[in-house]
């Protein structure tokens, strides 16, 4: 097959150049992903079964989204990433990341989507990390002006510069993986797909990689597609969520409709009243007091209803020196939703 001509325009024009002129930037339709499995039923039979790794999922993202894609173990995600990128083939359903169906035109894809998987590197081990940026500079064929300015810009972003000469097997977990970030921006991918890409790393590590990825998404329109079991990544990066189970989309919505969700059992906000001087429990309408500390009490209350007229009640009844509201925490509500193992709509 060969190449488009206008591949190293699109490259050195940048992401928006290169983007779909109408329509989500990436589609998927009632796509579905079987295997085959083979289990050993005695000393010399074995039995074939089918697993439906993704079972009738379809959404779409529009470009410059930064989309949270989370789920348990083994709900499909690391499967549709595959799919996405054209390392597997959908077994129905119709796929389609910028106009380009995945596992029939995977090179002409390759230089339009950037991928980072926490727990892997495309880097060259024993290479400094810059012969290995050099490298994907002729894979992906970057025009040197173009290169030298993105090269430049991330390793700034990223702090890259003082190991730009250390080989990769002697960078830290936390160092490699700023340095596969950068590796897999170089080429100005229009989307990009992050597998675990905080996974390992400490505090001050994990809040730089999330800084530069707001950065991004803000400032170069970059889509994101970001796959993580650390909520907090979600929850500092990403205003919309897709929850994935058995294969099935569970939820697609806002952050916030995330929180509010009440059918899953009784997902509560809490209210933290700070009263004048120490009493006895809080007693109100609409809420129940579940800790007293001196003068602080916390009472939880239905995430679905108002606080306002809790807090007049409460403003009427007690003498008030301050309060707050707290939200659900985002991992109790994705635990149940799990548990319930149910659709449920986005807000």
């Amino acid at each position: 097959m060969t190449e488009r001509t206008t591949t190293t325009t699109e490259l050195a024009a940048g992401p928006s150049a290169a983007a779909t002129s109408a329509g989500p930037l990436i589609e998927v339709r009632d796509v579905r992903k079987t295997f085959s499995v083979r289990r050993r039923a005695g000393r010399f039979r074995r039995t074939r079964s089918e697993v439906h790794a993704v079972a009738g999922l379809s959404f779409e993202v529009a470009a410059g989204e930064m989309v949270g894609y989370i789920g348990p173990n083994g709900a499909g995600k690391s499967t549709t990433i595959k799919m996405l990128t054209g390392i597997l083939v959908p077994t129905a359903g119709t796929l389609r990341v910028a106009g380009i169906e995945p596992s029939r035109e995977r090179i002409r894809l390759a230089r339009r989507i950037g991928v980072v998987f926490g727990q892997r590197t495309t880097l060259w081990w024993d290479l400094p990390l810059r012969d290995s940026f050099g490298l994907l500079r002729r894979i992906y064929r970057i025009p040197d002006a173009r290169y030298r300015e993105n090269l430049d810009h991330y390793v700034g972003l990223l702090e890259l510069g003082p190991l730009l000469d250390v080989p990769v097997r002697q960078l830290s977990l936390g160092q490699r993986m700023r340095g596969d970030i950068a590796a897999a921006l170089l080429h100005d991918p229009e989307v990009v797909y992050l597998d675990e890409p905080t996974i390992g790393l400490d505090i001050v590590s994990k809040a730089k990689v999330r800084e530069f990825l707001r950065d991004l998404n803000r400032e170069r329109g970059t889509t994101v597609l970001l796959t993580t079991h650390d909520l907090t990544d979600i929850e500092q990066l990403c205003s919309r969520v897709m929850v994935i189970d058995h294969g099935r989309v569970m939820y697609d919505g806002s952050l916030t409709g995330l929180h509010g969700l009440d059918g899953l059992g009784g997902s509560e906000r809490t209210l933290v009243v700070d009263l004048a001087e120490p009493g006895p429990p809080i007693e109100v309408a609409g809420a129940s007091v579940v800790r007293v500390d001196g003068p602080r009490q916390w009472l939880a209350f239905p995430a679905a209803t108002s606080a306002a007229p809790l807090v007049a009640s409460i403003a009427a009844r007690y003498p008030l020196a301050d309060l707050s509201i707290q939200e659900p925490a985002i991992e109790s509500v994705i635990a149940r939703m799990y548990a319930a193992g149910g659709d449920v709509s986005g807000a």
